[in-house]
């Protein structure tokens, strides 16, 4: 049989090769999206390793060792932490302050706790949390309720403990369950009578997040206990979507200060080393030499004695025909320790901070207002951080609060419903009190005082502003430290104004033309004249 072939024209061959070049363009486009998918899929690999719970371990331990280490570090959390909380912060509740009901009374008693103190109410406290959150970039508050009065106590939980958080199935911005491991040290008998031993216990316990308390409670989930009478709140800075902890202030900043302290000790081991060889010597022996380098060393002065320098700068290079010292040429190179300020100001950006304060130098063509301008992006940043810890002693407060309801010997009454949609427990007080906690942050930039009582003064010859407030703002603008025991002696139960030059008739006179009881006023008055007496 024969085959004869079926001769190919020149248009099905250029069809071919178009068809070959369409193909091997779509291979190519291929590989290209391939070796593009395997290079997003490295880098989001190196992300969830990064930021997994071990991979932030590692960057907080790095955190902690700089912000002791590192000057710079270490200046940029004190000057944030000055920022944010070296004026302090009032805390008050104005809704519900007349018997049986006075909220005020109860957030005072917190605050004022010398347990919570040490954890959380203090100067002391304050600057540890929010170093925490520049270290860490957590902070996590327990509470432990007392479960007849509801006086509350919080502590604070390292991170290294909390393992993991749970969150809602449905919903990932709800957290319910933080899983914290910690170590314990038990005292039992030991092997002789009488005698005890200590011995270390490795523990796991799941607690609640504040406000999850569904209707059933179990002891344990999966083998773990629940203490559900130590819920937990969680603080997190610098969070993405969709990650469950936060990441640290310093972390940003951490390359750019070890680049900037490396620069300083390369710049200073150059100068070290241009300053060991002042002079040179030479002659037709090596030996000769060496014995003018001797008398001629003899003869100058020594820098032994100088404060900041070292015994062997300035010594003189002696040497014989056929060898020479010579430095590197230095034409066109900058050696001076300024040229490193770039770094710094990366390091400064990353604390978000100007970098003439984080260095305390306002540069060689600043001036003394630049290094203390306090700059609009600067106070913004630092009242952020303001509001969210507003938000943060707001729900302990209100937390505070809900205990004292619902306690049986509580100091407050009101009631509890469990909301079946959101599963939290809303607490109401008695007689429709809304509760209203105030925290009050004084002014970053502050104005003159001298201009700001002046304005005061004016502003009260206008009779529109009530005269309590004008008295705390007063109060506030001259330092004073208690205003709210100067504000309440001034005023009475109902916060309305007393005129301390008036007498007992006509505070109850004008107690009597605003509705109110004349006569509580006038006991006011008469307990107020026997504490004086």
């Amino acid at each position: 049989m024969t085959i004869e072939a079926t001769p190919v024209t020149t248009e099905q061959q250029l069809a071919a090769a178009e068809s070959m070049i369409a193909l091997l363009q779509e291979d190519f486009a291929d590989l290209g999206l391939s070796a593009e998918d395997r290079g997003w899929r490295t880098m989001s690999t190196e992300l969830d390793r990064e930021f997994s719970r071990d991979g932030l371990d590692a960057i907080t331990r790095n955190c902690a060792v700089m912000a002791i280490a590192s000057p710079i570090i270490k200046r940029g959390l004190l000057l944030r932490i000055g920022y944010i909380w070296g004026q302090g912060v009032e805390v008050a509740a104005r809704a519900g302050e007349s018997a049986p009901q006075d909220v005020n009374a109860v957030v005072k008693a917190f605050w004022d706790d010398p347990a919570n103190q040490a954890a959380f109410t203090s100067a002391q406290a304050q600057e540890e949390n929010e170093r925490a959150l520049g270290v860490d970039g957590n902070f996590f508050l327990a509470f432990f309720p007392n479960p007849l009065n509801g006086a509350t106590t919080v502590r604070s939980v390292p991170f290294a403990e909390v393992r993991d958080v749970i969150l809602n199935p449905e919903d990932r911005d709800d957290p319910w369950f933080y899983l914290r491991t910690y170590s314990a040290q038990i005292a039992e008998p030991g092997y002789a009578p009488g005698s005890t031993r200590l011995r270390r216990e490795t523990r796991r316990v799941l607690h609640p997040a504040v406000g999850f308390r569904p209707k059933l409670r179990p002891k344990t989930i999966d083998g773990v206990p629940v203490q559900w009478d130590q819920p937990i709140l969680h603080v997190a800075v610098n969070r993405l979507d969709g990650m469950k902890f936060g990441v640290p202030d310093v972390y940003a900043a951490l390359p750019w200060a070890r680049a900037y302290e490396g620069f300083l000790t390369d710049w200073a081991q150059l100068v070290k080393a241009l300053s060991k060889f002042a002079w040179r010597l030479t002659g037709d022996r090596a030996s000769k030499a060496r014995r003018a380098a001797q008398t001629l060393a003899a003869a100058l002065p020594s820098a032994a004695g100088l404060p900041g320098t070292a015994s062997d700068a300035g010594q003189v290079a002696a040497y014989g025909p056929g060898a020479s010292l010579e430095a590197i040429p230095k034409t066109g190179a900058t050696i001076d320790s300024d040229s490193g300020r770039p770094l710094a100001a990366m390091a400064a950006a990353g604390l978000g901070l100007p970098v003439t304060m984080l260095l305390a130098d306002p540069g060689t063509t600043g001036a003394r207002a630049v290094a203390e301008t306090l700059d609009r992006p600067l106070i913004q940043e630092m009242n952020a951080r303001r509001t969210l810890w507003g938000a943060v002693i707001s729900t302990v407060l209100d937390y505070v609060v809900d205990q004292s309801v619902r306690a049986p010997r509580g100091a407050l009454r009101g009631t509890v419903v469990l909301d079946t949609f959101t599963r939290r427990e809303v607490v109401t007080l008695a007689g429709d009190v809304e509760r209203t906690l105030e925290v009050d942050w004084p002014p970053i930039d502050k104005m003159d005082p001298l201009k700001l009582v002046t304005a005061l003064v004016e502003a009260s010859g206008t009779e529109v502003l009530p005269k309590p407030w004008l008295l705390k703002a007063l109060l506030k603008a001259l330092g004073e430290k208690d205003v709210d025991e100067i504000v309440d002696a001034l005023t009475d139960d109902e916060g309305n104004w007393i005129d301390p030059d008036a007498n007992a008739g006509d505070a109850a006179v004008q107690a009597f033309r605003r509705g109110d009881d004349p006569a509580r006023v006038v006991d006011r008055e008469e307990v107020d004249d026997e504490d004086e007496a």
